[in-house]
C-alpha cells in the first residue's frame, strides 16, 4: 500500500531537480524511485507513456508527468516563502522562454558534436540570449532574482539549466560577464535546497 506520493527521477534531469527542489520547499516527502534512462522500469512508462521523469504518483492515484505541474501542485500544497505571489505574467514568461527556447538551445550547445551544422560557440552564442535576459533582469531586481526582488517560481523552474549551461565550460561561464548571474547561480548551489 502506498503511503506517500512516488517521485519517479533522474539525479542529472533539470527538469526532475526543479521538480524535487520545489517538493522539498514544499516540504513534501515523496518515496524518490531514482530511474536508469537507459533501462526506464515499467511501472514508470505504466503511469505516463512519455516515458520521461519527472513522474509524479499522488496517494489518489493521479499522475502528474510534467515538471512545471509537479511544482506546482507542490507550491498549492505550501508555499512559505511565497515563490507563486509575484507578477505571473512577468513569471510564467521567463518560464515559457526557458522551456520553449533556451533549452533548444541548451542542448544543440551541450551536445554540439550531434548538429554539426554549427559550431559549438555558434549554439552558445544562440544561449547567450536568455542568458542576457536573465543577466539584465538580476541587475533590476539586487542580483536577487530574475523575476522579482525576491526568489519566485521562475528562479527555481530555470535554475537547473543554468547551472547545466555554466559546467558545460565553467571557465568561460566564471570568466564571463554575467557576474549577477553567475553569483546568483552559486548561491542556488550553495543553498541547503
Amino acid at each position: 500500500m502506498q503511503t506517500k506520493p512516488v517521485l519517479y527521477s533522474f539525479r542529472r534531469c533539470p527538469y526532475a531537480i526543479r521538480a524535487r527542489m520545489a517538493l522539498e520547499y514544499a516540504s513534501i516527502t515523496c518515496e524518490l524511485r531514482e530511474v536508469k534512462l537507459s533501462n526506464k522500469p515499467q511501472a514508470m512508462i505504466n503511469l505516463s507513456h512519455k516515458g520521461t521523469v519527472p513522474v509524479l504518483l499522488l496517494m489518489d492515484g493521479s499522475v502528474i508527468d510534467e515538471s512545471l505541474d509537479i511544482m506546482l501542485w507542490a507550491l498549492d500544497q505550501s508555499d512559505p516563502d511565497h515563490w507563486l505571489d509575484v507578477e505571473q505574467n512577468d513569471d510564467r514568461l521567463l518560464i515559457e522562454k526557458n522551456d520553449q527556447k533556451f533549452t533548444q538551445d541548451l542542448e544543440q550547445y551541450k551536445y554540439f558534436q550531434r548538429f554539426p551544422e554549427h559550431s559549438q560557440l555558434y549554439y552558445r552564442e544562440n544561449a547567450e540570449e536568455f542568458i542576457r535576459l536573465l543577466e539584465t533582469n538580476l541587475q533590476m531586481h539586487q542580483g536577487i532574482g530574475i523575476a522579482s526582488n525576491r526568489l519566485t517560481l521562475a528562479d527555481v523552474a530555470i535554475f537547473p539549466f543554468i547551472r547545466q549551461l555554466a559546467h558545460v565550460d565553467w571557465q568561460w561561464f566564471s570568466n564571463s560577464q554575467y557576474k549577477n548571474l553567475i553569483s546568483w547561480l552559486v548561491k542556488f548551489e550553495e543553498s541547503e535546497l
